[in-house]
């Protein structure tokens, strides 16, 4: 069932979204897009989290609880400067990474989510490698992890893949650290 709020705008209020959206990083890769997310790519996201694929992060979700999630990332942007970023790829989406802070979190994130058709292709190398250079070099952080649930190996290795060490747990997760030195690697 789909709700109301997941209609997009119209007239001046699609107009104002437009260009908050506009105010927003956007990450060009070699292969990607990397943009602000938009009411339309709510189903690509509920296609993760309403199912088994959104076992790892509070999952399956209802759709309610997924557009929650969903907007609870995409407002971080205005509370704190980072969010979830749509990955383009080739006119498509092929998912989603984010810059994050959720409660309970002591340091932030860097979070992906790929849809089951952009996996293999080394999709989320390049767009987690962009989102963590743009942490540490234009955010000037100098911490960043993955919390990641201890049964998604491929997320695990994709965090080593990134030059991530596992530093621990907390909270029934892994932790992968990401060393400030390998922002451009």
């Amino acid at each position: 069932m789909r709700f109301a709020c997941e209609t997009p705008s119209t007239g001046a209020a699609a107009a104002f979204a437009l260009a908050l959206q506009g105010q927003l990083p956007l990450l060009v890769t070699e292969r990607l897009v990397l943009r602000a997310p938009k009411v339309e790519d709510f189903d690509a996201f509920a296609s993760i989290a309403c199912t088994d694929r959104g076992a790892y992060f509070g999952g399956p979700m209802t759709r309610e609880e997924a557009w929650a999630d969903f907007t609870q990332m995409t407002a971080t942007w205005l509370l704190h400067g980072h969010g979830v970023w749509t990955i383009g790829a080739a006119g498509d989406i092929a998912g989603f990474v984010l810059l994050g802070f959720e409660p309970g979190d002591l340091e932030p994130e860097l979070g992906f989510l790929l849809l089951p058709e952009a996996e293999g292709q080394g999709i989320a190398v390049e767009a987690a490698t962009a989102a963590r250079a743009h942490a540490f070099d234009t955010l000037g952080w100098t911490t960043l992890v993955s919390y990641i649930d201890p049964e998604n190996a491929r997320a695990a290795r994709l965090a080593s893949r990134l030059g991530a060490v596992r530093d621990g747990m907390v909270d029934d997760a892994q932790v992968w650290r990401y060393n400030t030195g390998g922002a451009r690697a």
